[in-house]
């Protein structure tokens, strides 16, 4: 099944009240997000706020790739409702692999951690499933920045950032992470992700940058 892009939409109306509410996140480059059509976004992952500040701030609702550990108890059948996708990263998940790519097909946008899990959200080592979605689909990789979310000073809750922080959320270009040769080999598929790697990178460095994080 689908995952429900009405349900996606719901999750980003209840992301930008609670974002917006709680926190003061600032949103950078959201034009350069297309406005229709497949798109990837590839998002640094060093807090647990960082998908949930990208489903309140994106201009398109997102579905996520999330570890099955997450949809524990109620919070599972919620995240289901809101059209998010839930992977087993133990091991290759075809249901995980073709709910991704239907919401590619559909027109929707995917949201991928390239790190695979919380880190020090620096693209610094990324795996290939995030080249397979976009060889496979063709869709266009936009880079995501969400920078301040580590800052722990001030903190009431130790898991979130300090109430009202401010929160930078940096859009980069779409690309493409194949060479037009339309290939899907092993060969095609490393080097992708070595191009993406690279873009990731550099625009981390960039938005690093403009925001002085």
């Amino acid at each position: 099944m689908t995952p429900s892009p009405q349900g996606a939409s719901v999750g980003r109306g209840i992301g930008i009240g609670l974002m917006y509410g709680l926190w003061r996140p600032r949103v950078l480059g959201a034009w350069r997000v297309p406005a229709s059509g497949p798109v990837i976004f590839a998002v640094n992952h060093a807090h647990n706020l960082d998908g949930p500040m990208l489903m309140g701030t994106a201009p398109r609702p997102v579905h996520f790739l999330i570890k099955k550990e997450a949809f524990k108890g109620p919070l599972g059948p919620f995240l289901e409702s809101i059209g998010q996708v839930k992977v087993d990263r133990g091991a290759p998940d075809r249901t995980a692999i073709t709910g991704a790519l239907d919401v590619l097909t559909s027109g929707g946008v995917l949201g991928i951690f390239p790190e695979g899990t919380r880190g020090t959200g620096d693209f610094a080592s990324i795996r290939a499933g995030l080249a397979y979605f976009a060889l496979r689909s063709g869709a266009p990789i936009v880079p995501v920045a969400v920078l301040g979310s580590t800052d722990r000073r001030g903190r009431l809750i130790k898991a979130l950032p300090p109430l009202r922080s401010g929160v930078d959320v940096v859009f980069g270009d779409a690309f493409e992470a194949g060479d037009g040769s339309g290939r899907r080999t092993r060969k095609a598929l490393d080097d992708a992700t070595v191009r993406i790697q690279e873009k990731l990178t550099a625009h981390l460095e960039n938005a690093r940058r403009l925001t002085g994080r």
